[in-house]
């Protein structure tokens, strides 16, 4: 059976929030005091737990200076 698109899609952006964190030399604490989103959202989308909405992508987006959302070509 193939894998969900929405579920690479979930996977890809769970990555790049890991390498954005990353290249930031941020936690997840210091991500949320920035973003304004829970640090409980965040540890859930990094380990691919939750799905989150626009407007937390958005701010995550903002915060760390990057895209997040992957495409459709995933």
């Amino acid at each position: 059976m193939e894998e969900h698109h929405g579920a690479r899609v979930a996977q890809a952006m769970a990555a790049r929030l890991k390498a954005a964190l990353d290249d930031k030399g941020w936690s997840v604490a210091q991500l949320s005091r920035i973003s304004g989103v829970a640090r409980y959202t965040i540890a859930k989308a990094l380990a691919g737990e939750a799905w989150p909405d626009l407007l937390t992508i958005a701010n995550l987006e903002k915060a760390l200076e990057c895209d997040l959302w992957p495409g459709r070509d995933v």
